[in-house]
């Protein structure tokens, strides 16, 4: 290799500016091209060190001695170029000479041009990274819309479309994904799409879902044999802690307390709207202790509900930091996967025919009825008992054993329809439930939507009946407008109605609406049932005291 091999080999892709040295430009006879050569022949002509050589191949002449006939080619093929360069007037400015070893190349350009090149070469890497994001963006928007997620806060993880990606962007157990998919959980609801990335893992059936992969977990079920378990005596550890409020504070009312809350990391609060409701059914000062307990620097704390309630995110603005909130759909509306009907039934006693109709006409089961009252669950119990369908009712009179034994029949599909109060509505999770019908109206729409929440489950298809009567008139309109949100029909003349104010609600809740006695016997005959069961006690008590007097 000689030493013009080697320049033209080192000079490949190098940028030489003819405005600051245009001598050696010059010297080196760069710039507008003369002669329309190829580039590999001006390459062996030139001397890079100051002498002009000889070009082989070119009639065996030099090239100051041409031959006329070839100077004629030559303007024919300037004037081309010339056509070309008005249409590129950027190229005009640039010469490039290629050599044909190993496609070498040297670009000899203005100063001015260059900084222009690397502006453009910026904007084009800009424009690459900007609409990357751009599309990343709206990616996730597309997810978020598509399934009516809505997020508040700083910092907000992207939603994830499938449990895999749990694996690939949070590198959680692979025995825990499996035991998720085994579980049944294909896809993750629109909750779990943005909430697990929030919470970086959850489990909604723990111990389903925990099996092998090392997490210790215990339910609280009783509080004297869990504080045997827990005392400070107890070797026995554990992970994940599943218990209600006052089971907890038990433990932390033990001397010494019966439970250590310091290591807690996630303390996660299901159906917080409920725990955090004001007066006797709520729990609020036990949900405070708790919360005290909980001392860890790490602690980080998740409410869930069905609703959305303005005390909860009140508490959590002002006690908690960097909140996120995540909900779907509307605020406090119902799924669109539940078909809803409001049904007029006159009085008391429409509801019973209007019962009786829906069984005649046939369903499919399972069902669930709700009422006001467990004294009105058992009336209606007892009037459903002789109509030809496996039913039973679950109430907090009945024990423990009867009331898990009736979970247990009504999953199995021995029982068809189950009749129970509005806590249930919270309490117990049945799948594949058909039907729900609101046998007394709900006192308010939070409830009305935790009651058709047990059906319509995890994308399924759903229905709900609403009895009304002339009684409920003062709070049909706000479940009509939840019935109306969710795109079902709704009687023009309720829309009318006027809205109850705040107090007015509240009242309403706290002092349900009294309602007559469920039952098809005339009151004739259940007055004269009272008087017989009156005169029955009268005798008994009169026969204990003389028995007591003989004593």
């Amino acid at each position: 290799m000689d030493v013009h091999d080697l320049f033209r080999r080192l000079g490949a892709g190098a940028k030489f500016d003819t405005r600051r040295f245009s001598a050696d430009a010059a010297r080196f006879q760069i710039g507008k091209r003369k002669y329309d050569f190829d580039s590999s022949e001006v390459l062996q002509g030139l001397d890079f060190f100051g002498n002009k050589k000889s070009v082989p191949g070119v009639c065996g002449a030099s090239q100051t001695h041409q031959k006329p006939q070839n100077e004629e080619k030559r303007e024919e093929s300037l004037t081309e170029r010339k056509r070309e360069q008005s249409k590129k007037k950027r190229k005009m400015m640039t010469s490039e000479i290629t050599s044909q070893e190993e496609g070498a190349t040297i670009q000899w350009i203005s100063s001015v041009e260059a900084k222009i090149e690397d502006k453009k070469v910026q904007r084009e890497r800009k424009l690459t990274s900007g609409k990357l994001e751009h599309l990343r963006k709206e990616k996730i928007n597309f997810l978020r819309n598509k399934h009516k997620i809505h997020v508040q806060g700083t910092d907000l993880p992207d939603p994830i479309a499938t449990f895999q990606q749990l694996d690939q962007e949070y590198k959680i157990n692979s025995r825990l994904l499996q035991n998720i998919l085994d579980a049944g959980f294909q896809m993750p609801t629109p909750i779990q799409m943005q909430a697990i990335p929030v919470m970086l893992h959850i489990h909604r059936e723990l111990i389903k879902i925990s099996e092998g992969t090392g997490f210790r977990i215990h339910m609280i079920h009783k509080a004297a044999v869990a504080a045997k378990k827990f005392g400070p005596k107890s070797s026995k550890k554990f992970d994940i802690l599943v218990t209600t409020p006052n089971r907890l504070i038990y433990l932390l009312k033990q001397d010494p307390p019966g439970i250590d809350l310091t290591s807690v990391e996630w303390l996660v609060v299901d159906e917080s709207d409920k725990l955090f409701e004001d007066g006797k059914t709520g729990f609020r000062d036990q949900l405070a202790s708790i919360f005290l307990a909980c001392t860890s620097h790490k602690v980080r704390r998740a409410m869930f509900s069905a609703t959305f309630a303005y005390d909860v995110e009140q508490w959590c603005k002002l006690n908690l930091d960097n909140v996120i909130s995540v909900s779907i759909g509307a605020r406090n509306s119902a799924v669109e996967t539940v078909e809803q009907e409001l049904l007029f039934v006159g009085s008391e006693t429409g509801k019973l025919l209007a019962m009786r109709e829906l069984v005649k006409k046939g369903f499919n089961p399972p069902v669930l009825v709700f009422v006001q009252s467990i004294e009105r669950a058992k009336e209606l119990f007892h009037e459903l008992i002789y109509e030809g369908i496996n039913v039973d009712v679950i109430h907090a009179e009945r024990t423990q054993q009867q009331r898990d034994n009736t979970v247990h029949s009504f999953r199995a599909g021995r029982i068809w329809v189950l009749i129970c109060t509005a806590l249930l509505a919270r309490g117990i999770d049945f799948k594949g439930v058909n039907l729900v019908i609101n046998y007394d109206f709900p006192t308010s729409s939070v409830e009305y939507i935790h009651r058709i929440g047990r059906t319509g489950r995890a994308g399924n298809k759903g229905k709900a009946i609403t009895f009304f009567t002339e009684d409920d008139k003062p709070l049909l309109r706000s479940v009509a407008n939840v019935i109306q949100q969710a795109g079902c029909p709704v009687p023009e003349y309720i829309k009318g109605f006027q809205k109850l104010l705040s107090k007015q609600k509240k009242k309403m809740i706290k002092k349900p609406l009294e309602r007559e006695s469920i039952s098809t016997t005339p009151k004739c005959f259940l007055e004269k049932a009272k008087d017989k069961r009156k005169k029955v006690t009268g005798q008994n008590s009169k026969k204990k005291v003389a028995l007591e007097d003989k004593s």
